[in-house]
């Protein structure tokens, strides 16, 4: 993802786990349904026009499958699909590369799309509209442009920051899908799938366990259950019931909310620390030790969900919940929405 031999085959096992884990067609992608469906009516409407798909854009927490759909939609065309992020595409010349080996039919894949420099960009619109590019060559007096042919392809877009994408890219799209989080129970069921795969004994209860503690997110759920494979094979019967899990979870400090040590940390940051909130993103980063990036992307969204914490115009502010699960008394204009 000599010394870079040695790091790729490090990493080898594991991606091949991680890929082997991901459903291969829509059959067997769990949760998500209404996402689903559209792609579903899109992909048979463009095989019966014989056309290639028209462009998607999936956006929403990390770990939720866009990647996987991205994976699926080209599986479902047969088609050979092109990976890349926006922070890797560093100049035009590294987009122009990539879009020139495309061929008709294949997919180009763009994780965190939104960290697109805009000038590189500006070299997808009309790639992603008329099919072509235009190469400036040289520059100064002697800079001429060269327009090339490109075949018709579909770029499949992920995001974490929806918001942060430009309107003339969001609006080259021709459909945008906003992933959301997974109820436990359609956890439950792709944490047995992955049990399956992995060769590991798994109760229903265990499993439904581990879900509800999984923050909604099959990614992490299927990290836990790797960590419960491993504690039920040392400490166990190579059986994870529900109470095998729930000591492997709370061996790594995941409480029955599905809140980890670093979670409490911010909510113990913003109400003892800075008496509740309002604080600023910066400042709590700082406070727990923490990237503000992360914080903002992987813990805030499902403190916010739980209703442990409010963001406003002017930071974070604690709610009455989060103060009752720190067991602090909150300020007097809370008395009255203390949960019951």
């Amino acid at each position: 993802m000599s010394e870079q031999s040695n790091s790729e085959s490090a990493e080898t096992p594991k991606t091949d786990l991680e890929i082997s884990l991901r459903p291969p067609d829509f059959t067997e992608f769990a949760g998500q349904d209404k996402v689903k469906e559209r792609l579903i009516l899109m992909v048979e409407a463009a095989k019966q026009r014989e056309d290639a798909l028209d462009h998607v854009l999936l956006s929403g927490p990390p770990g939720l499958g866009k990647t996987t759909l991205a994976f699926i939609l080209a599986e479902e065309f047969g088609s050979e699909i092109h990976c890349t992020s926006g922070p890797q595409i560093e100049k035009a010349g590294d987009l122009a590369g990539i879009l020139t080996n495309l061929k008709h039919g294949d997919f180009l894949f763009i994780d965190e799309i939104h960290r697109l420099h805009p000038a590189i960009e500006e070299y997808l619109y009309p790639a992603m509209e008329d099919y072509r590019l235009d190469i400036i060559i040289d520059s100064g007096p002697s800079a001429r442009s060269i327009q090339l042919t490109l075949p018709r392809f579909t770029l499949v877009g992920a995001t974490t920051r929806a918001g942060m994408l430009t309107a003339p890219l969001r609006s080259r799209f021709g459909m945008a899908n906003r992933l959301d989080y997974y109820p436990a129970e359609t956890l439950k069921g792709i944490l047995i799938r992955s049990a399956k795969l992995l060769n590991v004994a798994i109760e229903p209860e265990g499993a439904f366990e581990i879900a509800r503690r999984s923050r909604g997110t099959p990614r992490i759920a299927n990290l836990l259950l790797r960590w419960a494979r491993d504690y039920a094979q040392v400490k166990a019967d190579n059986i994870i019931t529900a109470s095998v899990a729930d000591a492997a979870l709370q061996m790594r400090e995941i409480d029955a909310d599905g809140l980890d040590e670093t979670d409490i940390r911010l909510l113990e940051a913003i109400v003892y620390t800075f008496s509740g909130g309002t604080v600023g993103l910066s400042s709590l980063a700082v406070a727990v030790g923490e990237d503000d990036t992360t914080i903002e992307e992987v813990y805030e969204p499902y403190l916010i969900m739980q209703g442990y914490l409010n963001r406003t115009p002017r930071g974070r502010v604690a709610t009455p919940t989060a103060y009752a699960r720190l067991g602090a008394k909150p300020p007097q204009e809370l008395q009255n929405n203390l949960p019951l």
